[in-house]
């Protein structure tokens, strides 16, 4: 059977598959909802808007984008050392897994601190709500991946090994990520805060190419797992990035009027 072939067998715990299935609908839900316009409190989209709309319904706390993006990262990359340290004997894949994650979220880290340049804010609340998120989906790709270890000490595993294909798209994925990164952050010198047209790399095939590395790096984690849950965390997230990244064109395209219409949102020549 494929599905024996590629992944460990899921875990007994009901409510751990119902999370698995629920996190793809979610992430896609976030994805539809970017493409109509409903952003989260933290992007380029609602600082836009939030520039000419001053809503006087609630009293939200702002606080600096930098601030919020290390509230994002933080306490995973503390999760994700955690799990080393408490585990240092859970077998080479689970290393593996949890190795790639805490450093994804060190890169992140890193990147908030001497990359990124920001020009917006971003509301308390939304920053809470997606660190937890990313610290809810760490641990719990983590807890699973320690289930999944008892498996292959009884060799019920996949009989089709991806973990070194999985290092390969990693490392790809994650190098990729952070030379657009860096690309994007040249664009801003001495203090500049209007947004450019994007160039070099692959810019000018996709407009968001650091989505396209993105997302190269978590199925990364996912071959190197092997999970239903780390399958389930790689589709929505490709389904939340590709919401992302065709209303991210659409902006370039409203904003800019000579942007070229050649280049597609994130898959060169398709998407």
């Amino acid at each position: 059977m494929f599905f024996a072939s590629i992944f460990f067998p899921p875990p007994v715990s009901l409510s751990l598959n119902i999370i698995s299935v629920g996190m793809v609908v979610f992430a896609a839900s976030l994805g539809y909802s970017e493409i109509k316009g409903k952003h989260m409190k933290y992007s380029k989209f609602w600082n836009f808007n939030s520039r000419s709309i001053k809503s006087a319904k609630t009293k939200e706390i702002n606080i600096s984008s930098k601030i919020g993006m290390l509230l994002f990262y933080t306490p995973s990359f503390f999760a994700g050392l955690a799990s080393l340290w408490l585990c240092p004997f859970e077998g080479f894949r689970f290393r593996l897994l949890t190795s790639a994650l805490t450093f994804h979220f060190f890169k992140r880290i890193f990147e908030v601190l001497f990359i990124h340049k920001y020009s917006g804010g971003m509301v308390l609340d939304s920053a809470i709500v997606v660190s937890l998120g990313y610290v809810i989906t760490t641990t719990t790709m983590i807890y699973i991946q320690h289930l999944s270890r008892r498996e292959e000490l009884i060799l019920d595993q996949p009989t089709i090994d991806l973990k070194f294909v999985g290092i390969i798209l990693f490392c790809l994925g994650i190098s990729g990520n952070f030379y657009h990164h860096y690309l994007l952050s040249r664009m801003r010198r001495n203090g500049e805060k209007e947004y450019k047209i994007p160039t070099g790399g692959l810019f000018d095939k996709v407009v968001c190419p650091h989505y396209l590395f993105e997302l190269i790096e978590f199925w990364g984690i996912f071959f190197i797992s092997q999970t239903l849950y780390a399958f389930c965390n790689a589709l929505g997230v490709t389904f939340y990035l590709m919401g992302r990244s065709y209303i991210t064109r659409t902006w370039y395209l409203c904003k800019f009027e000579h942007f070229p219409k050649h280049v597609k949102a994130l898959f060169p020549y398709i998407f």
